[in-house]
């Protein structure tokens, strides 16, 4: 046990029995559910009780859709029809009162899913710096829609509609960044939202309930709790949802996609699961391929879908990089998340331990060996990386996504043998590449970018910067999301044509000076 900075600590269990429904904070009068930290307070280790949440049911759940319908009305609802502008100042609303939950957030953050001190600060004003780049981004995207373009005798004015209601479900190793890189998008567009937290990393969002009551109108987003199985199974049943947006695992989304009625009215917008490989090229720079790894494969102990799940290094210089790389990792500091410098932190999910140990002992049934001395230690909230070298086919390591603490490596004499894997493998979204000779690199990096959708050179994977486009191949991604793609993704095209005539002409020019209408406007904003 560490003694615990006073302004880390919990003064009382968090029992949240409010949720947002229909514009409304309403009290939850039934089941709830514990919320646990894997982080103990006491001197014999014991998960300490965070407090509770809205156990929600399938009632609960079809009276959340019937809001978010009600609010959208096909189309004809205030928030669709609304200005851009308008929309765009309810947002403003929401960031500036999001702001102030800072502290709040921060230490949610760390207590609930195990996340350092300076990652959750970042965490949080990554969040808050990608509402505001959406805004203006936004603004850019209505802008180019401002004018009337005129072809073949047509006259036409080209924007951005809603799709509909959405359905949002947030991971909960980024609940707050990877969430609202969902939710704001589908918002500022004009759909209504339903949003269901992830199992872990729920909390940390009732600071924020105020903000979105306060910020949105009525039925425009509905916020439930509770399992995916009660609430958005029967969501999904309806019909009723115009577009699933997921960040988690492939196996859920198409089970939720099979439960909607008229799959081709479903949009799907889908992060998942990767299995990102890092490759080691004969001529890398060796000190700086290590330190890139571990970032890339341990950061948040390794529970990031842009994580290095496996990592290829060529057998000239395997000896040297597995000592070097075996190494780092037994330096690397274990604590707790607001402890100085600490790397390695509990781990959230109470079974991860013990599936990262099945993986450990499957691989060494099969011929690996854990090469650093720390690799596989047991605490109760946390299992200490292992190293596992060499790793081959017939090992779970290197078929399943880890998303924890276990490192696999193996040894490739032809490129090939990489790219061969990748090719065969069900994910595709990015892979780190390390090399200097650019007669080797540049055909590679020719071949990697129709396996992969990001080839990092001489860098760990990782998402952002925001603006860039996250997606992936395969069971990796459905869509693309950055502040530019995202705004797309959860809208569509549509415009309003007329003949090229006088009779047409002078109706339009009435229609933009009389700003009756919200998507014939010209309007510029600031």
């Amino acid at each position: 046990m560490t003694t615990i900075p006073e302004k880390i600590q919990l003064q009382q269990p968090w029992h949240q029995k409010d949720y947002l429904l229909d514009g409304e904070l309403k009290i939850w009068e039934g089941e709830t559910a514990e919320v646990y930290s894997s982080i103990s307070t006491t001197t014999n280790y014991q998960p300490t009780l965070l407090g509770s949440v809205p156990n929600m049911n399938e009632a609960a759940a079809l009276a959340a859709l019937e809001s978010s319908h009600k609010a959208y009305n096909n189309g004809q609802g205030d928030w669709p029809t609304m200005k851009v502008q308008d929309r765009i100042k309810c947002m403003e609303q929401f960031v500036k009162q999001m702001e102030q939950t800072r502290s709040e957030v921060v230490k949610l953050l760390m207590w609930e899913i195990g996340k350092t001190l300076p990652d959750s600060e970042k965490e949080f004003d990554r969040t808050v710096e990608y509402i505001y780049d959406t805004i203006k981004d936004y603004k850019a995207l209505n802008q180019e829609g401002n004018r009337f373009q005129k072809v073949q005798g047509i006259n036409a004015m080209i924007k951005r509609s809603p799709l509909g209601v959405v359905l949002c479900l947030g991971p909960y190793n980024y609940p707050l960044n990877e969430t609202f890189s969902l939710l704001i998008p589908a918002l500022i567009m004009g759909n209504t939202v339903l949003f269901k937290p992830a199992k872990f990393g729920v909390l940390l969002l009732a600071p924020l309930l105020q903000a979105f009551q306060s910020s949105f109108p009525k039925g425009v987003i509905n916020i439930l709790y509770g399992r995916g199985r009660e609430v958005a199974a029967p969501i999904m049943k309806s019909g009723l949802v115009t577009v699933l947006s997921l960040i988690g695992n492939s196996k859920s989304a198409i089970a939720l996609q099979d439960l909607h009625p008229n799959k081709n009215k479903l949009r799907l917008i889908l992060g998942l699961e990767a299995k990102n490989p890092a490759i080691i090229l004969p001529d890398a720079n060796l000190d700086l391929a290590v330190s890139e790894c571990i970032t890339g494969s341990l950061s948040f102990n390794g529970q990031r879908c842009t994580a290095l799940k496996v990592i290829y290094v060529h057998e000239s210089i395997a000896e040297e990089f597995n000592k070097r790389f075996a190494a780092k990792v037994d330096a690397l500091k274990f604590g707790n998340p607001w402890e100085e410098n600490v790397f390695l932190t509990p781990l959230p999910e109470p079974d991860k331990p013990d599936y990262i140990q099945e993986l450990i002992d499957d691989a060494k049934a099969n011929g690996a060996n854990i090469i650093n001395e720390r690799g596989g230690e047991r605490m109760e909230n946390y299992i200490f990386p292992a190293v596992l070298f060499p790793v081959n086919k017939a090992m779970r390591v290197y078929h399943e996504e880890q998303f924890g603490p276990v490192v696999p490596i193996l040894t490739f004499k032809d490129i090939q043998e990489p790219l061969d894997d990748m090719a065969a493998s069900d994910y595709g979204q990015q892979v780190s590449l390390f090399g200097k000779d650019i007669t080797t690199v540049a055909p590679l990096i020719d071949v990697l970018v129709n396996l992969v959708c990001r080839v990092n050179l001489n860098s760990s994977c990782q998402r952002g910067p925001d603006v860039f486009p996250f997606t992936g191949r395969k069971d990796s991604a459905v869509g693309t999301l950055s502040i530019h793609d995202a705004l797309r993704s959860f809208s569509i095209r549509t415009f309003v044509a007329s003949k090229d005539n006088d009779y047409n002409n002078a109706i339009l020019q009435e229609l933009l000076d009389s700003k009756k209408s919200n998507f014939i406007n010209t309007d510029y904003i600031l």
